[in-house]
């Protein structure tokens, strides 16, 4: 009896094939997420934010919360690089918050810091903009963009948001 009890035991380990239909093996996978789709933030809240563009102009925008500077730049057609596609393996999206918006926020991690060491025109209010994800404490608030970036693979390039 242990010894049928033992061979069932193995049997049902064992990945069983159905007659006729090819093996398939199963694998768990993250949510897939379309690259530049922002449908997952339609149903938030909007607020208005400005950004103030390295020419000096001010654009006014529209944005969900819970989207990141970065992305609303680009979804807003603002030349705002990423050129990482926001991996935190560069500077080139890096923005200067007001006070009230910065000292909100949760601290940068080491590795943003160390991106925002190589950023040009770097303030005690610097941020990337793939970081920071807007809430409705962003209202009204102006994002600045700096007069440059350093974009060691590209410089000159202009940005073509995605």
């Amino acid at each position: 009896m242990l010894r049928r009890a033992t061979t069932a035991l193995l049997r049902a380990a064992q990945p069983q094939r159905v007659k006729g239909s090819p093996h398939m093996r199963s694998f768990h996978a993250s949510a897939f997420v379309a690259h530049g789709d922002l449908s997952q933030f339609a149903n938030n809240p909007t607020v208005h934010i400005k950004f103030k563009k390295p020419d000096g102009s001010i654009q006014e925008v529209a944005a969900k919360t819970g989207m990141s500077i970065l992305q609303i730049a680009h979804a807003n057609d603002i030349d705002l690089e990423g050129a990482c596609e926001s991996s935190m393996a560069c500077s080139t999206c890096h923005v200067i918050l007001e006070d009230e918006v910065y000292d909100e926020l949760e601290p940068a991690c080491d590795d943003e810091e160390d991106m925002l060491d190589m950023a040009f025109g770097l303030t005690h209010t610097s941020r990337l903009g793939c970081q920071v994800f807007v809430d409705e404490s962003f209202e009204g608030t102006t994002v600045t963009m700096p007069k440059a970036t350093r974009n060691f693979y590209v410089d000159g390039h202009v940005p073509k948001p995605h």
